[in-house]
């Protein structure tokens, strides 16, 4: 094994993004921090003094990582024998992912690392992982998926007891923000200290933010990010996470990615805008040579239609998640489609028709990118392979139809585990995981008594 004192640094920061480098500034690197993503998209792994970090040493972790359910419970796993063995998974820099670690106190950056077995072969149970796959399975029939991620997250007051509800924070005119402002500058200047550190961070780690706005909370923020490759923007939205609750607690507020955080709120999203490339020519695959839809762009919406009820636990993964839709408050109800049409769980934005996209928006700002990515393109994937035809577009209100996505997280866990051809893509591996861990915190939830059930059942039943 190779002594990591004795390797030149620049032997790796030479492969490190220029932003990293235009952030260093002459700087010396003090501290590395090795991190990957669960299955819920918690940022796990390791730090240590930049002196200790080596490519040529491997760095482990125990593969119970991934059998870790949101409260910090493993899931049984019945269909993996030596799972309490917890061997240990290599952790794989990948260099091109190095970002700045702009609020630490030290000169520190982040490595995002892919797992692999110590045999050389890709753990199945890695979200980003599962993302390499599916688009390795786009360009295999010469197609490159490119994506969009919108985030909606809100600001709130500091939450140190989780017995009380969520409420708006307190801006700078020292009032609480008020709700049904989408758009407002105004309501954007409140909370004007957080957006100004979200920027700073953001172009400390060499990401390009597209537009910040108001969404219709109050203290909700979206921030959209501009279209590429989707395991590049699922790292983005991994570290805009951790980048965004930073930038919160600096200014003595919280940031929530719940999906639901407050009952009289909207709740908050992840859009996912698609499209795909042919690898050859370059051209949008969605598009005819003549600029109407292709047939390729029917069978991606035909296959939507068909598998995202299906992979709904990926993109809806919490007991909570299944809150946000309600109809007329911003979130679909169901999976029909139509252009221009924000009613509708699949909508087709105005766009030129060299950049003809679809966007999905079911997902919840609660998933974990890596997967969410993954579950989306996969569904369309499988509408290509099969020549699957979507229904007619509804050209109406899209809330005057019957709600027809998966309404807890259980029913969406019986849709996951019978679609076949999800489970062929995915791999048995993961979706028995992923299962496993997503039924545990069901049942979790259904253990605790709400604060609904005493005021109104307590004297009354």
């Amino acid at each position: 094994m190779v002594d990591s004192r004795s390797i030149d640094p620049q032997a790796w920061l030479s492969e490190v993004p220029d932003a990293l480098h235009t952030w260093l500034n002459g700087r010396r690197l003090e501290e590395v921090e090795c991190v990957v993503a669960d299955l819920a998209g918690i940022s796990r792994g390791k730090a240590m003094p930049i002196k200790k970090f080596s490519r040529e040493d491997p760095l482990f972790l125990p593969i119970s990582i991934f059998f870790q359910t949101i409260t910090g419970e493993y899931a049984d796993l019945d269909d993996m024998e030596d799972q309490w063995m917890e061997s240990d998974v290599v952790l794989l820099p990948d260099f091109s992912s190095a970002t700045a670690v702009p609020w630490s106190g030290d000169v520190t950056m982040q490595v995002i690392h892919d797992v692999h077995y110590q045999d050389g072969s890709p753990v199945p149970l890695s979200p980003r992982n599962l993302l390499k796959h599916v688009v390795n399975e786009y360009q295999k029939h010469g197609w490159k998926p490119v994506v969009a991620p919108e985030m909606e997250f809100y600001l709130t007051k500091p939450n140190t007891d989780p017995t009380l509800p969520i409420e708006p924070p307190i801006g700078r005119t020292g009032r609480q923000g008020i709700s049904r402002q989408a758009y407002s500058m105004s309501a954007v200047e409140e909370y004007g200290t957080v957006i100004d550190d979200i920027y700073d961070y953001a172009e400390a780690q060499g990401f390009e933010i597209d537009t910040i706005s108001q969404e219709a909370g109050s203290g909700q923020i979206e921030i959209n990010l501009s279209h590429g490759d989707p395991v590049h923007l699922a790292d983005q939205v991994f570290i805009y996470k951790r980048s965004i609750r930073e930038a919160a607690l600096k200014n003595g507020c919280f940031a929530t990615f719940m999906a639901k955080p407050m009952q009289n709120e909207p709740g908050s999203a992840m859009h996912i805008h698609q499209s795909v490339v042919d690898t050859t020519t370059g051209k949008n695959i969605f598009n005819t040579d003549d600029d109407q839809p292709s047939e390729l762009f029917y069978n991606f919406l035909g296959g939507q239609q068909m598998h995202l009820p299906s992979l709904f636990c990926v993109l809806a993964p919490y007991v909570n998640s299944y809150r946000r839709f309600v109809p007329d408050d911003a979130a679909p109800i169901n999976l029909e489609w139509d252009t221009d049409n924000r009613t509708t769980g699949l909508r087709i934005p105005v766009s030129t028709p060299a950049n003809r996209r679809i966007e999905n928006r079911v997902v919840g700002m609660d998933c974990n990118p890596y997967l969410a990515i993954a579950a989306s393109l996969a569904a369309g994937l499988l509408g290509m392979l099969a020549n699957a035809t979507p229904r007619d577009p509804i050209k109406k209100d899209a809330y005057t139809l019957s709600h027809a996505l998966p309404r807890s997280l259980l029913e969406a866990l019986d849709l996951f585990e019978a679609d076949s051809d999800v489970i062929n893509l995915f791999g048995k591996p993961f979706c028995s995981t992923y299962s496993a861990i997503k039924q545990n915190e069901a049942e979790a939830f259904l253990q605790v008594i709400s604060s609904w059930e005493r005021e109104h059942l307590l004297l009354n039943v």
